[in-house]
């Protein structure tokens, strides 16, 4: 099933050629309220224009008889969004939005269906129907596996002025995050730089040698564990730098040197082992503070960095390079991302309103 791209309807190609439980990872961006045409992206597998590939792209989305089906496919569906999306007619009407969230709910049916237990799903929308549709996933994978709405800030301004409207600029996407299972699901930790400003305050020390930034992080913890509960010796030439006594020294001063055991303050004990200790002090990993008491030392360019959030600003429109000529293309960074973060080389990933490609190809 891998490296394939499928022609037509997609709520035909799920329902007839995608397995139950084989795809690791859909994103979905689907059309709507754009008034555009999106059959520009490919010729048909004869050379010329696709006629289901027209139908599958042009977002137009009016209460008619494909709604209705979809509405009645819903309906004998036996799955509990059959309740939400009846409610939901009984609030909107007969609409295009209604057609729409018809139309969206069985193809999101069957998406549930094609998922691994251990897969995930993003729908990428726009606010004008985005909590609608999280009603819907509520309803298909239950509130327990809704996992976090993204938010991608995709212009920097928007003039959504026109036609009189009186109205904040619109210049953010939403995307919402379901896992299918509500306790497991495929899942890599991605981070981002540190604010400069965040650097400049915190690791403001740096190696004489290397050069390396650095901080000083505390090595006392208010919870007790372990062999934490013990005196840390240290010792100096008089004047001179604290280090530890490894050697037994305090037992044994030599004239001219300061000795002095120290314990954590207050009723706080050690955060690390006596052992622990000792690695941290032959590693040089820790430095005193004039009245002995030790830190540890936490470089810069260790850390992962942050863990990316749900706001994603940092993610620009398509390059020029990128563009195919469609004004809702989405950037492949953006892209990239969600594959990095909810699949692993050798994955499935299914673009319903693309095609179906192998992760181990990524982005």
């Amino acid at each position: 099933m891998t490296g394939q791209l499928f022609f037509g309807d997609n709520l035909h190609i799920l329902q007839t050629y995608i397995n139950s439980e084989s795809v690791d990872l859909v994103y979905l961006d689907p059309p709507f309220n754009s008034n555009a045409s999106y059959n520009i992206l490919f010729k048909g597998p004869s050379g010329g224009r696709s006629q289901a590939q027209i139908e599958a792209f042009d977002d137009t989305w009016h209460w008619g008889i494909a709604a209705e089906q979809a509405y009645d496919d819903v309906m004998r569906s036996g799955s509990r969004v059959a309740i939400v999306l009846r409610s939901l007619r009984a609030a909107l009407g007969e609409n295009d939005m209604m057609a729409y969230l018809a139309m969206m709910c069985v193809r999101l049916i069957e998406l549930h269906r094609v998922l691994k237990p251990s897969g995930s799903l993003y729908l990428h929308c726009d606010p004008t129907a985005s909590h609608y549709l999280k009603v819907l996933l509520d309803g298909i994978f239950s509130p327990y596996s809704y996992r976090t709405e993204i938010s991608w800030k995709r212009s920097s301004a928007h003039n959504d002025a026109k036609q009189g409207r009186k109205q904040y600029g619109n210049i953010r996407d939403v995307i919402l995050f379901y896992s299918k299972s509500s306790s497991d699901w495929t899942w890599n930790w991605l981070y981002t730089g540190y604010d400069s400003n965040y650097v400049s305050e915190f690791y403001k020390y740096e190696e004489p040698a290397t050069k390396r930034a650095y901080r000083l992080s505390d090595l006392t913890a208010a919870k007790p564990g372990g062999d934490t509960r013990y005196e840390w010796r240290i010792m100096r030439p008089r004047g001179g730098r604290w280090e530890a006594d490894l050697n037994g020294s305090y037992e044994r001063p030599t004239p001219g040197w300061e000795y002095a055991g120290k314990l954590p303050y207050g009723k706080r004990i050690w955060a690390y082992s006596y052992e622990n200790m000792i690695k941290f002090e032959l590693e040089g990993r820790l430095e005193y503070s004039s009245s002995g008491m030790p830190n540890y030392k936490r470089y810069l360019d260790e850390m992962p960095g942050v863990p990316l959030q749900n706001n994603w600003d940092d993610i620009k429109p398509p390059s020029a390079a990128e563009r195919l000529g469609y004004p809702t293309q989405k950037p492949l960074a953006l892209l990239n991302r969600i594959v990095a973060a909810s699949s692993n080389p050798g994955d499935v990933v299914l673009d319903p309103f693309c095609g179906l490609w192998d992760c181990g190809a990524r982005l």
